[in-house]
């Protein structure tokens, strides 16, 4: 039985893929970048008919292999979408626009250790 038609949001499936990016470990999530994914502009949508290409832009942390956080990106982002959605997710094209330095988060954790003498 049709009860009508369900039209999703190119906004809805690029926040879903987004989210699922930040899910896997090694993908930078501080805010600037989180909030930059949750505005869209770290992910593209292109959906024709049932199926979706999707480009991922990403920040890695510093040290992690590319290749598998890529693979690990885009198994994520297409079962994600697919599961949610309903539609059929044709590529994942990862964009690694940068690398992090955890830096800050390391002098912090630091700090928070007894110091030896």
């Amino acid at each position: 039985m049709n009860f009508g038609q369900v039209k999703i949001s190119n906004d809805v499936v690029a926040t879903i893929a987004g989210l699922a990016a930040l899910e896997i470990k090694g993908v930078e999530t501080n805010t600037t970048f989180t909030d930059k994914i949750l505005k869209n502009s770290g992910v593209k949508v292109q959906i024709e008919e049932e199926e979706v290409n999707l480009d991922v832009m990403v920040t890695i942390d510093y040290g992690v292999s590319i290749p598998d956080i890529a693979l690990k990106i885009q198994e994520n982002v297409k079962n994600t979408v697919e599961t949610m959605t309903g539609l059929k997710v044709s590529q994942v094209n990862i964009h690694i626009q940068g690398i992090s330095f955890k830096k800050e988060k390391a002098d912090k954790d630091d700090s928070k250790q007894p110091k030896k003498n």
